[in-house]
């Protein structure tokens, strides 16, 4: 499989962050850069080193890199083979770093000091950020810096990343050149038999060798990680999740949806009728407008992912997961990457970088894709709000949300049987016990949280205005050209390029239940998702005669479809392909195109099935 590809920089002082995964280093790295990469309380976070730029009180300008967390500087996972890279001086295009920042989680010492033995012994110069200082301080672990930075022979600086606290020490250290301390290399940095003897005594040394006590994580631990207990706690909180997601979207949506509405008629009664009204209501409006609206849908699924993520509660998610995962020939430490292509498949499929083994990976890398993506919410949400009624079950649970929790289950349930499958075919069958770190519960910080979902609105604003925006306009012209002929009695569409394109992949749809204009919308879908929507929207914008084309798309494909068409629609969506990036991001990581081909091939075989059996079971149990 391919390496990261690190490309050509300028040249200049060059720095590196180094730390255990989850000591605070990604956070560190914002606060220097001023960088809004995101920082959530797992291993796996940074897959591969990220760049940025550290302003010193001197005026100096340096190059920061954020390098993938790591245990030891021999190598077990892609993204550790990164960092030993870097800091070796073997990456490509890269020179070694002039200095190595190692982060250290100060409530955890007797497992982080190790890597900062290992990097001494590489003979890079090397300061040391104490990060957490303050929750070591209300555990009662009281560090002294200046002792440990004369027992370590490199500067210490006490640091609260999430505060902000110590940075302009570290900042003023970083600009002082002349005082990084230069070491000698010693050997391999891999292993030292001594190192765990020279640890013991440096917190011997420092008064902090002595037995903590039981933390409050300790003991809320005995309740979710409980066998019985944990488990169902983890479905409540998904299955509170979603019913968040339709319940909670509801005012802002109607908003958005009101106001998309009134701009449609507003500048189409400005504009005289012709081709360019047509372009800007039928094509940009209704298509782009209508995907606008479920912005909100997907910053509430954000907004809990998020808070799980920073709480600290994903690891032990992971590991209640474990069992289940095993039973399919996979760790708990596929977890954590299944779970960031519910996000989008494209960083799922990057932090697979941070599982060891080889089969592991490649199976997680296949089956990520069936993960519920952002992207599929809209679809999901439209078919939803057409075909299931705002109705209440029992205890206030809403029935469209259970129908979404049913369609994100359906992914995750059919990604299970494929690594079953693959189970059987591979070597699969050894047990791979879990070892990964439990961090302690943390409160989520608003700024963390705020951050995350302004990414999330930029990056979807930023595809409505980019892919979404230039395929919608692709699709308005094909549906509006040739015109239609003398004495011509349907919609103009019909005697489209796109009408035509329509009807003969119909052909092939047709026995899912697949109309022509909900043949068409899959093509551009390809390359985004989200697209779908927004082609059903000129499609039906332009296929509606009067007064129907001031209607919103829900009622439009509700009055047109029937409930088995929905259903085998919501089949294909759970099992079909993802966007073409996907692909590229595939192809990218397994260093070829086997592996997208037959992710391609089982995916759209998939998909067709499980619409072919949806649709013929649901007219059959509709009569």
């Amino acid at each position: 499989m391919n390496e990261a590809v690190i490309h050509l920089h300028p040249a200049g002082p060059l720095l590196a962050l180094v730390g255990n995964p989850n000591c605070g280093k990604t956070a560190l790295f914002n606060r220097l850069t001023g960088s809004r990469q995101k920082v959530a309380n797992y291993a796996g976070v940074t897959v591969e080193r990220k760049e940025g730029r550290v302003q010193t009180p001197q005026g100096k300008s340096l190059r920061l890199l954020d390098l993938p967390g790591t245990y030891s500087l021999y190598p077990r996972s892609p993204d550790e083979r990164v960092t030993c890279d870097v800091l070796a001086g073997r990456a490509i295009g890269e020179k070694r770093p002039d200095l190595v920042v190692c982060v250290l989680d100060a409530t955890n010492l007797r497992r982080n000091l190790r890597l900062v033995l290992a990097v001494q012994r590489m003979g890079l110069p090397c300061v040391v950020a104490l990060n957490m200082a303050d929750l070591a301080a209300k555990r009662g672990l009281h560090i002294d810096t200046e002792k440990m930075s004369r027992a370590l022979g490199v500067p210490v600086v006490r640091t609260v990343a999430t505060k902000g606290e110590g940075l302009d020490e570290l900042r003023a250290m970083l600009g002082q050149r002349e005082h990084w301390p230069a070491v000698p290399a010693q050997g391999e940095p891999s292993t030292d038999p001594q190192d765990q003897a020279r640890v013991n005594a440096l917190l011997h040394e420092l008064g902090l060798d002595q037995q903590t006590p039981e933390l409050p994580s300790d003991q809320l631990d005995r309740f979710v990680l409980h066998p019985v207990l944990g488990p169902v706690l983890l479905a409540v909180l998904l299955f509170f999740l979603f019913q968040a997601v339709f319940s909670w979207a509801e005012p802002p949506k109607d908003l958005i949806e009101a106001a998309i509405a009134w701009l449609g008629t507003e500048v189409g009664g400005l504009m005289p009728e012709g081709w360019l009204r047509s372009l800007v209501v039928d094509g940009l409006i209704a298509g782009v407008g209508g995907v606008l609206v479920f912005l909100p849908q997907i910053l509430i699924l954000f907004f809990f992912i998020l808070v799980l993520e920073e709480s600290g509660y994903l690891p032990r998610a992971a590991f209640l997961l474990d069992r289940i995962m095993g039973s399919v020939g996979l760790s708990g430490r596929s977890f954590i990457p299944l779970l960031s292509s519910f996000a989008c498949a494209i960083p799922g499929i990057m932090a697979t970088r941070s599982i060891a083994n080889p089969r592991d990976r490649l199976v997680t890398i296949l089956i990520a894709p069936m993960m519920t993506c952002s992207a599929r919410l809209p679809v999901y949400a439209l078919l939803i709000g057409a075909f299931v009624p705002q109705r209440q079950l029992w205890g206030g649970i809403q029935l469209q949300g259970l129908v979404l929790f049913a369609l994100y289950l359906a992914g995750i349930v059919g990604a299970m049987a494929v690594a079953w499958v693959l189970k059987r075919f591979t070597s699969g069958q050894q047990t791979r016990p879990l070892m990964m770190e439990l961090p302690s519960y943390h409160w989520p910080h608003p700024r963390n949280i705020a951050i995350g979902l302004w990414q999330r609105a930029v990056i979807f604003l930023r595809r409505v205005g980019g892919i979404i925006l230039v395929l919608t306009l692709l699709l308005w012209l094909l549906a509006s050209f040739p015109g239609p002929p003398e004495g011509a009695t349907g919609p103009a569409i019909q005697y489209s390029f796109a009408g035509m394109l329509g009807r003969g992949l119909a052909v092939l749809f047709e026995p899912i239940g697949f109309n022509w204009q909900i043949s068409l919308a899959l093509v551009p879908g390809l390359a985004a998702r989200e697209i779908a929507i927004s082609a059903l929207g000129t499609v039906y914008a332009l296929a509606a005669t009067g007064e129907d084309t001031a209607q919103a798309l829900a009622p439009l494909i509700a009055q047109s479809w029937g409930l088995p068409t929905a259903f085998s629609l919501l089949a294909w969506f759970v099992f079909a392909p993802q966007c073409v990036a996907t692909l590229a991001a595939v192809r990218r990581e397994t260093g070829g195109m086997k592996i997208p081909l037959i992710m391609v091939g089982y995916l759209f075989g998939l998909a067709y099935l499980a619409s072919y059996i949806t649709f013929h079971v649901s007219r059959w149990c509709l009569g």
